[in-house]
């Protein structure tokens, strides 16, 4: 049994660098969690227009309303098994800013029918997206997304590339300052850039243990 990861990447996860291999080796089969705690240098969004859109996800968790510079970051990759006996991995990410902290919720799973990483997010699971995973020259993981879903009750839609964002993440490790580093820009097709950060942090590892609840989403998702 690999990670999520491991399976999504197959052989070219031997190509990440050394501190990526083990931080997207965490799953069940490893029994580790891993903490990153750091700072994101600026954190961003697009025009006024998008302001909206941004504080409707944010009340279930999802997107950042917010901008700011040097605002401090915590991301938790807690694995367990969800109530369909998934493996999933939590992506819960809290930026400390000034007014109050924000939080960004996702969990991950393998889905060999996809064949990617599917990334459920915000507290109740509403957007289920593909995540296409590839790993650079420099051994750095690259993310990109790809056909988004809307699920809700019996609501199972596409949703459209007009209103939908495409994102991109490059995560790599900074040999010099010991340091993992994260960038993450989300654009729509026609209306240009949505929202992003980018910042530096830490990581440390322990057993992973019994999930905390206010890791999990409050609805699970059975849908991919």
């Amino acid at each position: 049994m690999t990670s999520i990861f491991q399976q999504a990447l197959g052989a070219d996860f031997d190509r990440l660098h050394p501190q990526l291999r083990r931080r997207f080796s965490v799953g069940l089969d490893s029994g580790e969690s891993c903490t990153g705690r750091g700072v994101m240098e600026r954190v961003w969004h697009g025009g006024r227009w998008v302001r909206p859109f941004l504080a409707l996800g944010a009340t279930r968790n999802i997107l950042l309303p917010r901008t700011g510079r040097d605002v401090p970051f915590t991301i938790e990759n807690v694995p367990f098994t969800d109530s369909y006996g998934r493996e999933t991995v939590t992506f819960v990410r809290t930026f400390a800013f000034p007014d109050g902290p924000r939080r960004f919720d996702a969990t991950m799973v393998h889905s060999p029918e996809r064949g990617c990483v599917v990334d459920y997010l915000g507290t109740h699971q509403h957007l289920a997206t593909d995540l296409h995973l590839s790993v650079d020259g420099a051994g750095a993981l690259v993310i990109r997304s790809g056909e988004h879903r809307f699920r809700e009750g019996p609501v199972d839609a596409r949703v459209p590339e007009l209103i939908g964002g495409d994102a991109v993440v490059r995560e790599s490790y900074d040999e010099a300052a010991g340091r993992f580093r994260i960038r993450v820009a989300v654009t729509n097709r026609r209306f240009g850039p949505l929202f992003g950060y980018e910042g530096s942090f830490t990581a440390a590892y322990a057993p992973a243990g019994r999930v905390r609840q206010d890791l999990r989403p409050v609805r699970e998702e059975a849908r991919a």
